[in-house]
């Protein structure tokens, strides 16, 4: 399996998958990592796999999505403040997981159809986001990515450790690809802001997962 930084440098969001489904050893490595990843955040991720619904109507036609009959459920209880962070933080730590196992993957924010049958949504809870996944018609392409001091002005004057958590979010995947965030270094502390608009807070988790793995070994403590 491919080291996760490989993974971070070559995970590009893909659309079109190939009518092939998931290996059975790829399902039992995903629901394993569903299952710490709920037990940490209190989320209740779901992986649905051969189901097509929802990517088969015109939403996801507009979303130039093809081929997707497995994804990820990330649901989670609606009262909680973080809610959004943590589908973006403990999400994208299944993206990677994905990516290590050859697979592809596309954070899908409203261009798919809601099954409630495919996957379960307790009273107090809500659907947040989904993630596509299987094996995709190709890798996917590259961004364009911010320089470290659009995002962090004071990055130069930082310990190397944040320069590298910085480059790393700069890889994460954002809505639009915009990188609608802002990271500071404040006394050994990293602080990190979410930008306006939608799925942002959801893009700030993803962010900050990206920067923990940047940073390392660095504990990265958040201010």
């Amino acid at each position: 399996m491919m080291d996760i930084m490989q993974a971070v440098r070559e995970r590009h969001s893909v659309r079109a998958y190939l009518d092939k489904p998931l290996r059975k050893e790829d399902v039992a490595a995903l629901e394993e990592a569903i299952g710490q990843c709920n037990g940490e955040s209190g989320l209740s991720m779901q992986l649905v796999a051969n189901e097509p619904k929802a990517f088969g109507g015109m939403m996801a036609k507009y979303g130039k999505f093809s081929g997707v009959r497995n994804y990820i459920a990330v649901v989670g209880d609606k009262n909680d403040a973080d809610l959004e962070e943590k589908s973006g933080y403990y999400g994208e730590r299944l993206v990677l997981l994905s990516q290590q196992l050859g697979l592809n993957t596309c954070w899908v924010g409203m261009t798919f159809k809601k099954v409630p049958d495919a996957y379960c949504v307790n009273p107090g809870q809500k659907l947040v986001i989904v993630v596509s996944l299987g094996f995709g018609e190709t890798q996917g392409k590259g961004h364009p990515v911010k320089e470290p001091e659009e995002v962090s002005p004071d990055v130069a004057q930082a310990p190397d450790w944040f320069r590298r958590g910085v480059e790393c979010a700069l890889l994460a995947p954002t809505a639009m690809n915009q990188q609608k965030f802002t990271l500071r270094y404040e006394h050994g502390r990293v602080a990190a802001k979410a930008g306006r608009g939608f799925f942002s807070k959801v893009d700030l988790g993803i962010v900050k997962y990206h920067f923990e793995l940047g940073a390392r070994p660095e504990n990265v403590s958040w201010a």
